[in-house]
């Protein structure tokens, strides 16, 4: 069967990629019935940043909008992104804590589970396998796509054999930055497909221009499954559009069968959400761009519109291509790792301070973590000048960075014990214990009834 499957990000990568993940439960829920009726393999909504941003931006339990989305669309497989180890925080967890979030995203609504590790330490990615696997969720491991001189095809073809082992459903070729071209993608498509059983997925962004090269390349090399965007937030920064792939497909041997008409429809109540979204501010007309220097630099969106804001703040926006130039520099010194969150943060606020103060004056606390081995191996060899200079005669950590933490789950219960009221409740504030407490006692203001207002004004009145 040649027939291409479609994961749309619209509820997730697509709002995240274009604006600052500001879309709300309320902008979904009207397309939701006509979506779940489209036919897409699954759709995206949860994960990533959406986490954060519902507590911390839009006053939303992300909780609630998982179960709100599973009770809109029973049909439709829904879909998150997960950083391995580190769950949805920026920080390794427990393995109690990775394994009690598991099983409640799935309880909760979720049916596939993207889980990725920042540095392709696949022994970051063991715990949340295991458990995706026990409470019965579909493993979709994924491989961070990047460029090095020790990360080639053969590269990643041994990291897919090695998570198909592990107990992947379906292997991701995660491209955050838009950087697998269109022929590097049809050979690295047909590798896998010579040597890995499970379906594969490939996800892109329309960074640099080439996603949708991308993607017909590698559905001519045999790729299962692609990523797009419904086409009022597609492209630029975000995935190519729904609409076109699916034009593009239909009538030859790959058409997705999902219905053009469909798809227009639900379009039109996107594009007055991308225009709301424009209106507040959310939605910069720049991400819609196409900049093919990120090939050189290999900066994803969200990664450059973080060291703008940096640059910004410290009045030296004249210094973004001094700060662009360095950053390739400290990805070197740092052994390669790829630029994915939390990683492409550490790697370009270190290139800040670099080009403001002096190579190396001041290392982040982030940076001496990451070549100390806290969140992993890396992937190439280390600058041990560099090393040297972050960590001086510190031990490099060298066995499974989650294997030197002690279970914390029951410490988090009893930590946050006096304003949670469930198990949901503990394991956001353990994902974000400056932003989660606030938003529960929000949350769980009690609103002010009527009626005692009324006994107090009489009562008033009466003295």
């Amino acid at each position: 069967m040649n027939k291409v499957l479609i994961t749309d990000t619209i509820l997730r990568d697509a709002h995240q990629s274009q604006a600052a993940t500001r879309m709300r439960l309320e902008d979904m829920l009207p397309a939701c019935e006509a979506l779940d009726k489209v036919g897409y393999w699954s759709l995206e909504c949860w994960g990533g940043a959406t986490f954060d941003s519902c507590m911390r931006f839009l006053n939303e339990d992300p909780w609630e909008r998982l179960r709100a989305l599973k009770k809109a669309m029973p049909n439709t497989k829904l879909q998150m992104l997960l950083r391995g180890q580190n769950l949805l925080g920026y920080k390794h967890y427990a393995d109690d804590v990775v394994e009690a979030f598991i099983e409640k995203a799935i309880a909760n609504g979720i049916d596939v589970i993207r889980i990725f590790d920042a540095l392709n330490d696949v022994r970051n990615m063991e715990t949340a396998i295991r458990a995706t696997k026990k409470f019965g969720g579909h493993v979709e491991a994924a491989l961070s796509y990047t460029i090095s001189p020790v990360h080639n095809e053969e590269y990643f073809v041994d990291l897919a054999c090695k998570l198909e082992e592990m107990g992947a459903d379906t292997i991701c070729i995660k491209d955050m930055a838009n950087l697998l071209l269109p022929y590097d993608a049809e050979s690295l498509v047909r590798a896998l497909k010579a040597r890995v059983k499970v379906p594969i997925h490939l996800h892109t962004h329309n960074t640099t221009g080439t996603g949708d090269m991308t993607y017909l390349k590698a559905i001519e090399a045999g790729v299962d499954i692609i990523d797009t965007a419904l086409s009022p937030l597609a492209n630029g920064t975000s995935q190519p559009s729904t609409e076109a792939i699916v034009a593009t497909l239909q009538g030859t041997k790959y058409d997705t069968g999902i219905d053009l008409t469909a798809l227009s429809d639900i379009a039109t109540h996107f594009r007055k959400v991308a225009q709301k979204l424009k209106e507040a501010g959310s939605l910069d007309p720049k991400v819609l761009n196409v900049d093919p220097n990120t090939l050189l630099y290999q900066v994803p969106g969200g990664m450059l519109s973080n060291l703008i804001s940096q640059l910004k703040q410290a009045k030296a926006e004249d210094k973004l291509y001094e700060v662009l130039a360095e950053v390739p520099r400290v990805r070197e010194d740092f052994g390669y790792p790829p630029l994915v969150t939390p990683t492409s943060q550490i790697v370009g606020t270190q290139a800040v301070f670099n080009v403001l103060m002096g190579r190396y004056k001041m290392i982040t606390k982030e940076s001496k973590g990451l070549l100390r081995g806290e969140y992993g191996m890396l992937p190439g060899k280390v600058n041990e000048e560099v090393r040297k200079l972050a960590i001086g005669d510190d031990e490099v950590i060298t066995c499974r960075p989650a294997d030197l933490i002690e279970p914390e789950l029951e410490k988090y219960r009893a930590e946050f014990a006096d304003i949670v009221k469930s198990d949901e409740d503990v394991l956001s504030c353990a994902m974000f214990p400056q932003v989660a407490p606030k938003f529960l006692k929000i949350r769980d203001a009690e609103p002010v009834k009527e009626d005692a207002v009324r006994e107090l004004i009489v009562e008033d009145l009466g003295n």
